[in-house]
């Protein structure tokens, strides 16, 4: 009877050690994907367009069209054009930072709109349309304000920079047809008349960051 115990306690130990290193090594290859992956907030205009220009970039797993920077709870898109609700139309940029680099992020939101004109962006007119960069800690806040003070060194802009900086607190995603928008519908006129326009404009004034 003692043996058999003996023996039962010894199997039940060798069983804990090899589940307790196989589940530690769960654990840990989940840390490390977790570790590969962050998130950045941006507000350049039209959604449509804003999630179009990150998702060709490589190392952004995925980009979701939603709204933030405002004080409305759970807003709907007709609230948010309406102008009432304080939030601007923001995309989630979901990226593995051993790719691209939240840096590089600044840079392409930086270039691929004009910070200098206030609550608009394009034919967008609207408080909903402005221009914010949203950081989640004082690091992604310093990089911001870093990357606006070259801006304003190298003069790339005649105008003053009305870009916001601000914390991000809350992001609603938008309602399920407007995210991939461009996939979905290539062939609808502001897609056609203003997002692509601005895209192109974009790749060509840029190309460097188009480089990995």
């Amino acid at each position: 009877m003692y043996n058999l115990l003996i023996i039962k306690i010894i199997s039940l130990l060798i069983f804990v050690n090899v589940y307790g290193n196989k589940y530690s090594e769960l654990v840990n290859k989940n840390i490390i994907h977790q570790e590969n992956i962050c998130i950045a907030y941006f507000a350049s205009g039209c959604f449509w367009c804003v999630e179009s220009i990150y998702e060709d970039f490589k190392g952004v797993i995925n980009v979701t069209s939603g709204y933030a920077g405002g004080y409305l709870k759970n807003p709907t898109y007709r609230q948010v054009i309406g102008g009432k609700t304080g939030h601007a139309e923001t995309v989630r940029v979901t990226y593995n930072p051993n790719i691209i680099s939240f840096s590089k992020l600044v840079e392409i939101f930086f270039l691929s709109h004009d910070p200098t004109t206030k609550n608009r962006q394009g034919p967008d007119i609207g408080s909903h349309y402005r221009s914010i960069a949203f950081y989640e800690n004082e690091h992604e806040k310093e990089i911001i304000k870093n990357y606006i003070d070259v801006l304003n060194s190298k003069e790339i802009y005649k105008s003053k920079i009305v870009t916001e900086i601000k914390q991000i607190e809350v992001f609603y995603e938008a309602e399920e047809y407007h995210q991939n928008f461009k996939k979905k519908n290539p062939n609808n006129p502001y897609i056609l008349n203003v997002s692509n326009t601005r895209i192109k404009k974009f790749k060509t004034q840029y190309p460097f960051l188009f480089i990995n």
